[in-house]
């Protein structure tokens, strides 16, 4: 490949007399004459002291610009924001979570698009900047590679994140007290890193190392770890011969990549995040997926990882035994991915895979094929009179397949929350949790706080919840989300009453209000939609740019 095809943005920004501006802007930021002639690759770094999810990503942010200086580029840093889920869960604040997976993908466009790398690597450590770094990825097309920051190590007794959600519930059980909640809440995050459970974050690594974006093993490596500050230096290197060889995402995100993410997000009973977020890449990268792609690859994939939050283990003990490398090779094996599908590394997947061993035989954490925890997915696709554009579920088979119950409406997670922690909530209860959608609330904030407070009061297995926003990874019982359409388009949730009967059955994939129609029509007649939560700044402009859920609840599409 000649120079100027290494270059083919970053010439115009520097080449020629006309463009001496831009290098005498370029010598004060480290520039000599010399880096002028080389590829300039961008470095998108997520860091921040907003959530121990980010906090070490400096570091891994150097290394990958130490990686594409030394393989013949020019890394240029630059830094986008990250929100964190966990801290803002239950909060109005929670609103800006999803948002922030549109503003953090537009941003890192504009960064490399205004600039004029050549090609560039996307770090990202919690959940919605690591789907916003693929988007941008898949939208920008210039030679890319993602790198994870990387999961945390647990507390003192393998604590966590959830643990803490979960103690909050048994307080106001009476099952946990003060002094033990105040101890689990000190003790249960030690340091840098995404949450530790097979929750959004994991998953979402997970899922972009199948879909090919991120080199092997990046997805399972302690964020503190000399293997993670060389994966970061190795993806450096990696985008300077993509370059090279002129390799963009879209030789990679081929329909058969989503595919494989899926099979694999599937296999580790990961997130129902997952859904949305693999809806909303694939939309950046012009793949058409839908809901029924998720049902359809389901039906053949088991459940095989026993990963936290329904299993036992948290993502640094299954490090421990290799990853997820093992695992891909043996559904690779079994005909359940794609070999033939490119990667980062200007490889196959199964080229990739070829060296790959199996797991410890002593191993208990990834079950064997003829022995899944679930013989299909947990990620349900329900549809009925209730979801008739679909919902998700995640029902891992602890919960069992069917449940019918009466429904206790709340509008807003903040409604439902009071009730669940007063006692109002109760075996054979359904919680009805609406306007929470992508435009109802806006954002479509995560329940994990009402789903965490229903397992402390130790109802997981007797009260089911369902709503039109959605789920932490963290989550866990008998929970759908992403009804659609959402209660604030005059989706059929926002008809619901207190009393009604509602059936969900994973085995038929179906989800029924139990109420005639006409009954629904004259329900219809007289609702309402409600004042928008924010008229003005940016969740009133997400509102009106947002689609579906269904549809992976972008910002980008105009044709709406």
């Amino acid at each position: 490949m000649t120079d100027q095809n290494k270059r083919p943005y970053s010439s115009r920004i520097v080449d020629g007399v006309e463009q001496a501006p831009s290098r005498a802007m370029l010598y004060p930021v480290g520039f000599t004459e010399a880096d002028f002639a080389k590829p300039q690759i961008g470095v998108a770094s997520t860091w921040s002291m907003v959530t121990p999810c980010n906090m070490h990503i400096n570091t891994l942010a150097d290394a990958a610009c130490m990686g594409a200086d030394e393989a013949g580029g020019k890394s240029v840093l630059f830094n986008t924001i990250t929100v964190s889920d966990g801290i803002s869960m239950g909060t109005p604040g929670m609103r800006y979570s999803l948002v922030s997976r549109e503003v953090i993908a537009d941003s890192i466009e504009t960064v490399v698009c205004a600039q004029g790398f050549d090609g560039f690597v996307a770090i990202g450590g919690c959940d919605k900047n690591m789907p916003a770094c693929a988007m941008a990825i898949a939208r920008i097309n210039r030679p890319a590679v993602f790198v994870y920051g990387g999961t945390i190590l647990p507390g003192e007794k393998r604590r966590d994140v959830i643990s803490v959600f979960e103690a909050v519930g048994g307080y106001a059980a009476g099952t946990v007290s003060a002094e033990e909640l105040k101890e689990v809440e000190r003790t249960a995050i030690p340091g840098p890193g995404s949450c530790g459970g097979m929750y959004t974050a994991n998953t979402m690594a997970s899922a972009i190392e199948a879909l090919g974006l991120s080199l092997p093993n990046s997805s399972a490596q302690n964020a503190v770890s000399d293997a993670k500050r060389q994966d970061s230096y190795n993806a450096g290197a990696a985008v300077a011969h993509l370059i090279d060889r002129g390799i963009k995402p879209s030789d990679i995100l081929s329909r058969e990549a989503f595919e494989n993410a899926i099979s694999v997000v599937i296999a580790l009973e990961g997130s129902t995040n997952a859904v949305l977020h693999l809806l909303a890449i694939a939309s950046a990268a012009g793949i058409p997926l839908t809901l029924d792609d998720f049902t359809r690859i389901g039906a053949r994939v088991p459940v095989l990882a026993d990963m936290r939050p329904a299993g036992q283990y948290a993502m640094s003990e299954l490090i421990e035994i290799g990853g997820i490398q093992p695992l891909m090779k043996r559904m690779l094996d079994a005909g359940l991915l794609h070999g033939d599908c490119l990667t980062v590394t200007g490889r196959t997947l199964a080229e990739n895979l070829a060296d790959v061993g199996d797991y410890p035989a002593d191993q208990q954490i990834i079950r064997p094929f003829d022995n899944p925890i679930k013989p299909d997915s947990h990620l349900v696709v329900l549809r009925g009179n209730l979801a008739p554009e679909g919902a998700v579920a995640k029902i891992t088979g602890h919960e069992g397949l069917t449940f019918t119950g009466k429904a206790k409406c709340y509008h807003g997670e903040e409604a439902a929350m009071s009730a669940i922690m007063s006692g109002e909530v109760g075996k054979g209860d359904v919680v009805v949790v609406r306007y929470e959608g992508p435009r109802g609330g806006p954002g479509m904030r995560e329940m994990l706080s009402p789903t965490s407070a229903i397992n402390g009061r130790g109802l997981s297995n007797d009260v089911a919840l369902i709503t039109d926003g959605r789920f932490s990874g963290g989550s866990h019982g008998f929970v759908i989300g992403h009804v659609t359409p959402e209660a604030y388009e005059g989706g059929p949730i926002g008809l619901v009453e207190d009393g009604d009967t509602i059936t969900v059955d994973a085995s038929t994939k179906e989800i029924t209000l139990h109420v005639d129609d006409a009954v629904l029509e004259a329900r219809r007649a007289k609702w309402r939609k409600p004042a928008p939560y924010a008229t003005s700044g940016l969740l009133a402009k997400y509102a009106r740019l947002v689609s579906s859920a269904s549809e992976g609840a972008v910002t980008d599409r105009f044709d709406q």
